[in-house]
């Protein structure tokens, strides 16, 4: 049974009782540990005193002391949780064998709680991965999307009794307050909990909100290029002086443009070959979200323009490692804004002012 993070608590309020093994897997450590925090007081409450935590490091982890732990007797209570913990999200072949011994045998008394790192599509096909998710409930905790962040935060605020104007201004609060805590949601539930303790339960202005949050923002290298290629050059920027900020490579920042420029190229000489979109798709390994935005791009993007901007990630990979051109800056950063600005100003409508590359 898989459950998204927003409907576990109605589950584990619901009067059949609660499952025999829970797996919560993720890459948001603020869901995962409320998720997991969720499940640890629902246990208390249902009877599950006692409680033991085993942490998976290495190769050499002894599973007997698991198996041994959920066959046991309980000393103190007459019920138990038990965590397993793995980090690496990877239990090793002895590790995948006594994770589907453990599930066939799961005891009555036992509430098992098994917390993973984000998985990727082989480890969600692995037989363990398929015992856990068998055995109970599977909770899959993802990050929250800028789309959906002011959304998740007026959530937040209406939890503790708060909320923003209606209309355009609260539109405008949730948008900046967004952009403060993107990619932190740590920290966006300490500025909530912040503005909780400053202000009282009722209708939160954009000044009180501008006043109250911090920049706490921390930017995905890899979720530049999506900005880049929907055309988001005020947000674009913004992600590149905060990867600035935050001490990112030049060097890593280029690859992921570069990338982009590289794989639009490739599927379009694979259109003009007479190759489906989704086989060309395919072949430049573009995919997911990705897909979606290279599909809309294209058409307005010639072999020549594709060309040009191929050559200017060129001359900006020189600039990132050292070397210098006539005609770019010589700062690295700078270049890869001249960079996105360039490709930015390639994606938008014919008859649209020209971006200023230096400004």
């Amino acid at each position: 049974m898989q459950l998204r993070p927003e409907q576990l608590a109605a589950h584990l309020r619901d009067a059949r009782g609660l499952r025999p093994l829970y797996t919560v897997h993720g890459d948001e450590p603020l869901l995962a540990q409320e998720a997991a925090d969720a499940i640890r007081a629902a246990a208390r409450a249902a009877g599950y005193g006692e409680r033991q935590v085993f942490t998976v490091g290495g190769a050499h982890f002894d599973w007997s002391g698991v198996l041994g732990a959920a066959q046991a007797m309980s000393l103190f209570a007459e019920r138990r949780l038990i965590e397993i913990r793995i980090p690496s999200g990877k239990p090793g072949k002895e590790g995948s064998q006594a994770l589907q011994r453990y599930c066939d045998a799961l005891p009555d008394d036992v509430l098992t709680l098994v917390q993973l790192p984000r998985l990727d599509g082989q480890q969600l096909k692995s037989g363990w991965f398929a015992a856990l998710d068998a055995a109970g409930v599977t909770v899959r905790v993802d990050p929250v999307e800028r789309r959906e962040l002011p959304r998740w935060l007026a959530q937040r605020l209406a939890a503790q009794g708060q909320r923003v104007a209606d209309g355009d201004e609260g539109e405008r609060t949730l948008a900046f307050f967004a952009d403060r805590v993107e990619g932190n949601l740590l920290a966006a539930q300490q500025e909530l909990g912040k503005l909780a303790l400053l202000y009282p339960p009722g209708v939160l202005g954009f000044e009180q909100v501008e006043r109250a949050v911090l920049n706490v923002a921390r930017y995905d290298v890899f979720k530049l290029g999506d900005a880049v290629l929907a055309g988001q050059v005020g947000r674009a920027l913004q992600m590149l002086d905060g990867l600035r900020a935050e001490g990112e490579a030049p060097v890593l920042v280029h690859w992921t443009l570069a990338a982009d420029l590289l794989a639009l190229q490739q599927v379009k000489r694979a259109l003009a070959a007479g190759r489906p979109l989704p086989v060309a798709l395919r072949e430049a390994r573009v995919w997911g979200p990705k897909e979606r935005l290279f599909e809309r791009v294209l058409p307005q993007l010639g072999e020549a323009t594709l060309a040009r901007l191929v050559d200017a990630a060129s001359v900006c990979d020189g600039i990132v490692k050292g070397l210098k051109h006539p005609d770019w800056p010589l700062d690295a950063w700078d270049a890869l804004r001249r960079l996105v600005l360039l490709t930015v100003q390639a994606l938008r409508p014919a008859g649209a002012p020209a971006l200023a590359l230096d400004a």
